[in-house]
């Protein structure tokens, strides 16, 4: 159920809010400051805004799911309560009707995801910052925020040693107020690279330490593997860890695993490893057939074939389902054994991929550190939002959902604190 809320009235006077990051939480938070009569600028260290937006969409950029909001806030796991209220305010359906708003139709696949209709970020984003500009927000990059200064000040510099800082954000320029949203530490080149994190930590702010999620695996393979198969699809499989079992593709990679299936189940897996040294993930290779199925399939092709023909024969299974049958150990010999080996197939994972390799990040400024506003209770009129809090979520329209309504709900807290302290 939407959390109804009535809109926030202007300010009597514009106050000054400088919002540090470009991604969605970032423009989220400043569209809620500058239609409320905030004089907004955004600063943005990479040349352009939203790149890691756009690198979602060549995907089709899923933004959200049409899930049930209960299901939906499941998602973020121990995270939801903390979540609740931002996702509440901000649903898919009005994420629906705010890109209508923007001129970008959007659509529900068969999955449920939501896409726009012409499949890319583009045409959002570019609506989207006119749509910022024309509310008077000014659009900053190749600048970097780095810190506060003795005074609390907050403290900028041209990316470029020989660049210029605009003349805007010069001292003795001090916003009334800030929205930090300078996103995790996945996919560093787009521009999150996690460097926040000892400047907030100076500041006495509790902050996760920033691991992988929706992260692929190492795998220690043989050299046959790694030559023959890096690179290889297999689909469909069904991958079980603990209580969870998933179904989907993974692929093949020179150094492990990577995929949707696995990516579902990389945060318990992330954690396990941290706590053992290494996790045993279960491969069933046909989930569409029982075991005993299987057996019987098995059974029906002559026992003199080579263990490629067999498998190929009774259960059509590719090359590469055959290699990682062979990376577990000895392979069963009878049709009984065999079969569930092939629903059952352990495969040791040693640790996760690099964070910079990640899709989206973990860990980041804890709960305790912000009011239920997101702002920083050790810097008062400092606000945090998207994949700097400490939230992870799988793939699915749940990380640019959060992010959006995250940014939008410290963009009202922000206001509301404002409110608060200059009435």
């Amino acid at each position: 159920m939407t959390l109804n809320t009535p809109p926030l009235s202007p300010l009597s006077q514009a106050a000054r809010v400088c919002v540090v990051g470009g991604g969605p939480a970032g423009l989220a938070a400043a569209e809620v400051l500058s239609a409320a009569g905030c004089a907004v600028q955004v600063v943005e260290h990479m040349p352009s805004f939203g790149r890691k937006l756009l690198m979602a969409g060549r995907g089709g950029l899923n933004i959200s799911h049409s899930e049930p909001p209960d299901k939906l806030l499941a998602r973020y796991g121990t995270a939801a309560p903390w979540l609740e209220p931002a996702l509440e305010a901000w649903t898919t359906e009005e994420i629906r009707e705010w890109m209508s708003g923007l001129g970008q139709e959007s659509f529900v696949g068969s999955s449920g995801r939501v896409f726009p209709t012409v499949m890319k970020a583009s045409p959002l984003l570019r609506a989207w910052l006119e749509r910022l500009r024309q509310q008077g927000v000014v659009l900053h990059t190749r600048v970097n925020w780095t810190g506060w200064d003795a005074a609390g000040h907050p403290v900028f510099a041209p990316v470029q040693p020989d660049g210029t800082l605009p003349d805007s954000l010069k001292p003795p320029y001090v916003p009334d107020a800030m929205v930090l949203a300078l996103g995790g530490a996945s996919w560093p080149r787009l521009g999150s690279t996690g460097t926040w994190v000892p400047t907030l930590q100076e500041q006495g702010i509790a902050v996760s330490p920033l691991a992988p999620s929706n992260c692929g695996f190492q795998v220690a393979w043989s050299a046959a593997m790694r030559e023959r198969f890096a690179g290889t699809p297999l689909k469909p499989i069904a991958l079980g860890f603990g209580d969870h079992t998933v179904r989907g593709e993974i692929v093949v990679t020179a150094t492990g695993l990577e995929g949707g299936a696995l990516y579902a189940l990389s945060a318990a897996l992330r954690e396990h490893i941290a706590q053992h040294g290494s996790a045993t993930l279960m491969l069933d290779l046909r989930p569409d057939l029982t075991e005993q199925a299987l057996a019987s399939r098995l059974s029906s092709v002559r026992p003199r074939e080579s263990l490629s023909n067999r498998l190929r024969k009774a259960l059509r299974l590719p090359p590469v389902a055959v290699a990682l049958l062979r990376e577990g150990g000895e392979v069963p010999a009878t049709p009984q054994a065999l079969a569930a080996r092939l629903k059952a197939l352990p495969l040791i994972l040693m640790q996760p991929q690099p964070l910079a390799r990640a899709i989206s990040t973990a860990g980041g400024v804890t709960q305790t550190a912000c009011t239920s506003q997101f702002m920083l209770v050790a810097r008062p009129g400092v606000f945090v939002a998207g994949e700097m809090l400490d939230w992870e979520a799988p793939t699915g329209g749940y990380l640019l959902h959060a992010c959006l309504a995250t940014g939008r709900a410290a963009g009202k807290g922000a206001l509301q604190w404002l409110r608060d302290t200059h009435a």
